[in-house]
């Protein structure tokens, strides 16, 4: 079944033209003390170039497995995760991953934890260039009068402006985000992601961000996809959100068809897919 322009379900192997980020029947299987343990199974994503994905789905059904195959911090038990055709076998700097907690050194200016990112990735690049892209991406991300700040001094949304000026900096062919702004108030979430939505959509970004808020998932995502339960999750169905960009939140959530759209999201996790643990 193909998505039509009214934000119809997908079916989960819609096949796409030349996919940039492919993973195939990715399974995760992980040993425990009651024996072997299916987190993630069959799963089938082909992603486009500059396409921003969001992954919703309640605790435990895999969102965060099934981005870090594509990170390289886990690898598959089965199946495969291949980008630009490239088997995905560990982390590299083409694919940066932006966590909830920041993970800044604290010790470290918000200049010098972008700068030394680009060190280590880009060591032939002259101080002056290294330190040119640092300014710019700190300018990007709002935080240039903050650039000689340390993250203790810092708010959480001035953390994570900083993690995704690090990640961006490098110039990723895919930014990983999990669950990035979940620690933030609702003001700076908005605001944070209007920047995003911003810089994805001038650099191109090929994003896949899990999230739970639907709200967010709808203004920022070009898919969504829903994860069905854990444990064994899969890919339950595939949302297409086909408002133009860039898009102006309040527009948006004037528009009859994202409250369409929104109910069928809510009919899947609440209805067909209802948890116990719902957030």
């Amino acid at each position: 079944m193909n998505t039509t322009a009214s934000g119809t379900i997908t079916s989960v192997h819609s096949s796409l033209t030349q996919p940039f980020l492919t993973l195939k029947n990715v399974v995760k299987v992980y040993n425990t003390r009651t024996g072997p343990q299916t987190i993630i199974k069959d799963i089938h994503l082909d992603v486009k170039q500059g396409e921003f994905i969001c992954v919703i789905g309640h605790s435990g059904c895999g969102k965060s497995t099934m981005l870090n195959t594509v990170s390289g911090f886990v690898t598959p038990t089965e199946g495969e995760v291949r980008l630009k055709g490239k088997l995905v076998e560990k982390p590299g700097p083409d694919r940066m991953m932006v966590f909830q907690n920041y993970a800044l050194l604290p010790w470290l200016t918000a200049f010098e934890n972008v700068y030394l990112a680009i060190d280590s990735v880009f060591p032939q690049k002259s101080n002056s260039e290294k330190t040119t892209i640092v300014n710019e991406h700190l300018a990007m991300v709002g935080l240039s009068e903050a650039a000689q700040k340390k993250p203790p001094q810092m708010s959480g949304g001035m953390r994570q402006r900083v993690a995704i000026a690090r990640a961006l900096s490098l110039r990723p062919e895919v930014l990983v985000l999990d669950e990035p702004f979940g620690a933030l108030d609702a003001i700076t979430k908005e605001e944070l992601q209007e920047e995003l939505a911003k810089i994805c959509l001038d650099h191109g970004c090929t994003v896949l961000m899990v999230t739970h808020d639907i709200d967010e998932a709808l203004f920022l995502a070009d898919r969504l996809v829903m994860m069905t339960n854990g444990p064994e999750a899969t890919i339950g169905e595939i949302l297409t959100i086909p408002f133009a960009r860039p898009r102006d939140r309040a527009q948006v959530m004037e528009d009859p068809l994202y409250y369409d759209l929104r109910n069928q999201a809510l009919d899947f996790l609440y209805n067909r897919f209802a948890h116990d643990d719902i957030e």
